[in-house]
């Protein structure tokens, strides 16, 4: 299994059928420059526009459509000890008329201490003084190309990825995606130093990364939306708007792969019935995204 350095000179603000920056073979590692969510690069320099510019895409030998491509996420880590959010929560997470409370949607700066782990607001309110928080990189988008010769903005989320913003993208996670493409095309970027669940300010705290993954195709495994597995359990991802279609994505999902591993449909209203766990993961993005998790604890077997 090889390990290849991906440092692009051209991203894409859609996920989409464009050349493939690389090509590696099933099971080989990737380790990938990304820029920030704004298109600047390590040295804070602008080389691109938003939204989410990708890295990639990156084409795996053996993809075909009706497989599934696997992503482990091995490592993330900042590349700037600066990173920005905003400063208003999103309008449409708070009741309409607490809306003109809201202060004005400016750029912060954060500064991110790699040696400590700790992510801090500069110029803070008062309030804050010598406030930090620790640091949890995350990928925010991420995906394989769409069916139908689509390309689809980064903004957004859908069955094959996507702007999807969950915190739980962390190093240690595993995730696949639909293979709808002969090589999947699998993009990456949007990294974030630290981002909390729902990413309601709009942002997490945005900044570029390297990110390293391990790429692996499962053959003939049909899968519709993404599903996943980490140290709590499996999981499976739903995005569209409104906020109950993204539920019943992911809660279908879960369903069939529940039923794939022989359960009948009273086993899947047992397990999903007393055990799920549901995590709001983006409700800031025109696609809502929702995590529907059955835990490791109460997974059959």
């Amino acid at each position: 299994m090889a390990v290849h350095q991906l440092s692009p000179t051209r991203w894409f603000s859609t996920i989409g059928n464009h050349p493939p920056a690389l090509t590696v073979d099933d099971g080989d590692t990737v380790v990938a420059q990304a820029i920030d969510a704004n298109g600047a690069d390590r040295h804070g320099t602008k080389v691109h526009t938003g939204p989410n510019p990708m890295t990639g895409p990156i084409f795996v030998r053996g993809a075909e459509p009706g497989d599934a491509l696997g992503v482990r996420i091995d490592r993330i880590m900042p590349t700037r000890d600066t990173g920005w959010t905003r400063a208003s929560l999103a309008h449409n997470v708070v009741d309409p008329e607490y809306v003109p409370q809201l202060p004005p949607r400016e750029r912060p700066t954060w500064a991110i201490d790699l040696a400590a782990g700790r992510v801090t607001p500069l110029e803070a309110p008062a309030s804050l003084a010598g406030w930090s928080i620790a640091m949890d990189p995350m990928i925010g988008c991420f995906g394989v190309c769409p069916a139908g010769g689509e390309a689809i903005s980064t903004a957004t989320s859908a069955q094959h990825g996507g702007n999807m913003d969950w915190r739980g993208f962390r190093a240690g996670t595993t995730v696949w995606f639909p293979v709808a493409v002969p090589g999947a095309l699998f993009h990456l970027g949007d990294g974030h130093a630290v981002q909390g669940d729902g990413e309601i300010a709009g942002t997490g705290v945005e900044t570029s990364c390297e990110m390293t993954v391990t790429l692996s195709v499962r053959k003939g495994w049909g899968i519709t939306w993404p599903r996943g597995e980490d140290a709590r359990g499996r999981f499976t991802v739903g995005n569209a708007r409104p906020l109950d279609q993204a539920l019943q994505h992911a809660t279908t999902e879960m369903s069939r792969w529940l039923i794939e591993e022989g359960h009948d449909g009273v086993a899947v209203s047992h397990l999903l019935g007393q055990g799920v766990e549901y995590e709001i993961a983006n409700v800031f993005d025109p696609a809502y995204t929702v995590i529907c998790r059955l835990p490791r604890r109460v997974w059959p077997g």
